[in-house]
């Protein structure tokens, strides 16, 4: 199967496997295994901060980093469809009670004007804005990478305030092989962030969330809390180690790839692609004009090998991400899977 259904289908290779089955361990709960000491001195080195931890999830990431920055009941600004607002499961109200204050920006970033215009100091009949949440890259932006000036109003915007700026960054080295610019020259801008392993640096669990001693140590307590707290973590942890060692310039390939991609499915009959460039691994499109819907479309091409993602199942969009598990061979398989779909319908 070729699955373009998101890059957490990503699989270890077998070098992967073997630098896991070797890895030294510890007991992590202790902070005695030197493998994942090792992969959080990587990362806090990587994105300039302090401290890193190493999580099961990018989910409890943001649980957590989100629980740390805010009291009950204060205000985080997000863009709409950012993954805490749409992929949590209510996370951010059930375990840190905040209030989601969204807002509707191309491709997920939005300006330091639009943020401003949802902070509140608070008071008897406000909820207090303590976080701005960025996701980098964007997922429903199709893989969109925030400028270095963007962040840096929206850090100037929060210093203001005394807000605390959180970065989710799942797919951040994803914006750093786009961009040219550092981890360091993104992270710089926000108070916290976070790696996923699982995308597309092909790790098969976990996540690393950076910032402070302090914030760092509050985290820990919640990992606990949460039951995230990990033994001989090593196991899992080595295969973060050896992603950042071999499978970040490889991004390169999914982002070409990706175009490549868009290039054949904007080419088919009643394929509009959403966004109007591909800058890393995500392609959106819609495929209205094909007269299909989306999960129509994808189970379609399942019968040929294939799969996508039908973002809303009854509707018309779909969702095709690149990874390290996807050729460019498969890619062209893929649009000619498309075009006989289309042309069958």
């Amino acid at each position: 199967m070729i699955d373009l259904s998101s890059d957490t289908a990503t699989r270890p290779t077998d070098a992967m496997r073997q630098a896991m089955a070797t890895a030294p361990v510890g007991d992590d709960q202790n902070g005695e295994d030197p493998t994942v000491n090792r992969l959080q001195g990587h990362v806090a080195e990587l994105t300039g901060k302090e401290a890193a931890i190493f999580l099961p999830s990018g989910t409890m990431c943001n649980a957590i980093a989100f629980t740390v920055h805010c009291r009950r009941g204060d205000a985080v600004i997000l863009d709409r469809w950012a993954h805490p607002t749409q992929s949590e499961a209510g996370g951010p109200a059930m375990l840190a009670n905040v209030l989601l204050r969204t807002i509707d920006a191309p491709r997920g970033r939005f300006t330091a004007d639009q943020a401003a215009a949802l902070i509140s100091a608070g008071g008897t009949h406000a909820s207090r804005t303590s976080l701005i949440s960025i996701e980098n890259t964007t997922n429903m932006g199709g893989g969109a990478v925030w400028s270095l000036d963007e962040l840096a109003s929206i850090q100037s915007l929060a210093n203001k305030h005394g807000i605390t700026v959180h970065m989710d960054g799942a797919r951040l080295m994803n914006a750093v092989v786009a961009s040219g610019n550092s981890a360091v020259d993104f992270s710089q801008y926000a108070d916290t962030v976070w790696i996923d392993l699982s995308k597309g640096l092909g790790a098969p669990v976990g996540a690393v969330l950076a910032g402070t001693v302090n914030f760092i140590e509050q985290v820990r307590r919640y990992k606990h809390m949460l039951g995230g707290a990990m033994r001989q973590a090593g196991i899992i942890a080595a295969g973060g180690v050896y992603a950042f060692e071999h499978h970040v310039d490889r991004l390169a390939e999914d982002h070409a790839n990706a175009t490549l991609l868009a290039k054949g499915l904007a080419n088919l009959p009643g394929i509009t692609l959403t966004h109007n460039s591909i800058d890393t691994n995500i392609v959106f499109f819609d495929i209205a004009g094909t007269g299909l819907t989306a999960q129509r479309f994808n189970e379609r091409l399942q019968e040929h090998g294939v799969r996508m993602g039908a973002w809303n199942p009854d509707g018309t969009m779909v969702r095709a991400v690149t990874h390290l598990d996807v050729t460019r061979e498969d890619c062209q398989e893929a649009i000619a899977a498309s075009a006989m779909i289309i042309a069958a319908n």
